[in-house]
């Protein structure tokens, strides 16, 4: 009876270790939105607590190398230095799991304008390049030939922190323009040429809101939520598409193919005659061999319910749900997760 009762008490006692374990992250504002409603429902579902900081890629790469979080979240995918350093540092590999697929959006304040302006990649390049001054510039009235568009100075809106956000913006601009490659190139922070810094989407999406006659670009469930005009853009095809999860998925449904090992891809200026060219995968960080067993194995469960349940969030909230192509992919890299190199226990 004594072991029994020791039997009874070890078990609660897992049980409630497990409900109140938490795991912190820190990373891109662009997923902030799902992962939100993802750390919200999987706590209702299992007791496990998410603790996420919303300071952007640069912020949860930086954490990752230094191992100040369990897991990163950025929408710009770690570069090779960046890995080295992690790996020197900390010992293990860094995985990168996309979760889902967004729209970089080009938002606007322009009265009397709704969303659908017009926008080609060169054009928008100069714009952000500020060699295009007003809004009744030639080049954007050629492009909207049926809207009045004011006599008035542009304001550039862009991130002021380091952002995945960015990196998927610039990283388009460098493919549609030669110029804006070499003066300004891609990353998730770049010396910009012109305009105002705005810390996270929520940061340009204020701006935007209070600023006459700006411009920026932000996450399009964040254009949603603020009620900001968004541009429709020219893709590589040379149709204009609206920034949608259909749009996304149609610029994403090469990607399996062509997706490397590490399942770090651009999918900007996709092929397509409905690809929205603006797009990206977002990735969570995740340590290859994780320390903690306890962890390890929430980490896990967690991203295996995320390729499944929580991919049935992602529309609703302005996102397109992964191609089951890549939920595969990503299914076969989380399972080379381990604990102390010893394959996970999931029981």
């Amino acid at each position: 009876m004594f072991n029994k009762i020791l039997l009874v008490l070890f078990i609660i006692f897992s049980q409630l270790t497990f409900a109140q374990l938490q795991l912190n992250g820190a990373g891109a504002t662009f997923p902030y939105v799902i992962y939100m409603k993802w750390f919200d429902e999987y706590k209702k579902e299992t007791g496990v607590q998410f603790n996420y900081q919303s300071i952007g890629s640069g912020g949860g790469i930086r954490q990752i190398i230094e191992g100040t979080v369990d897991f990163g979240a950025s929408d710009g995918p770690m570069n090779d230095q960046q890995l080295h350093e992690a790996l020197q540092k900390r010992g293990t590999e860094i995985l990168h799991i996309p979760t889902v697929l967004g729209a970089v959006v080009v938002g606007y304040n322009l009265p009397n304008i709704g969303k659908g302006l017009k926008l080609d990649g060169v054009t928008l390049a100069d714009i952000f390049l500020g060699k295009i001054k007003k809004w009744n510039d030639a080049r954007i009235k050629v492009l909207n030939p049926d809207l009045i568009l004011p006599d008035r100075y542009i304001v550039v809106a862009h991130r002021s922190d380091g952002s995945g956000t960015t990196f998927i913006f610039t990283d388009y601009l460098s493919k549609v323009s030669k110029e804006w490659e070499t003066k300004v190139g891609r990353g998730t922070s770049v010396n910009w040429p012109v305009g105002l810094g705005g810390k996270g989407n929520e940061g340009v999406a204020g701006l935007i809101k209070q600023t006459q006659g700006s411009i920026g670009y932000i996450e399009l469930a964040y254009a949603v939520q603020n009620n900001t005009p968004y541009a429709y853009i020219k893709n590589k095809a040379g149709n204009f598409a609206e920034p949608s999860f259909e749009s996304v998925t149609a610029a994403a449904e090469g990607a399996a193919n062509n997706m490397p090992p590490d399942l770090r891809v651009s999918i900007t200026n996709a092929d397509g005659k409905n690809s929205y060219p603006i797009s990206g995968f977002t990735w969570l960080l995740i340590y290859k061999d994780i320390k903690n067993p306890s962890k390890a194995s929430a980490i896990v469960k967690f991203l295996k319910w995320a390729m499944t349940k929580g991919q049935s969030f992602a529309t609703s909230l302005y996102y397109a749900p992964l191609p089951k192509s890549v939920v595969k992919l990503c299914e076969n890299k989380i399972n080379t997760i381990t604990s102390n190199g010893k394959k996970v226990n999931l029981k």
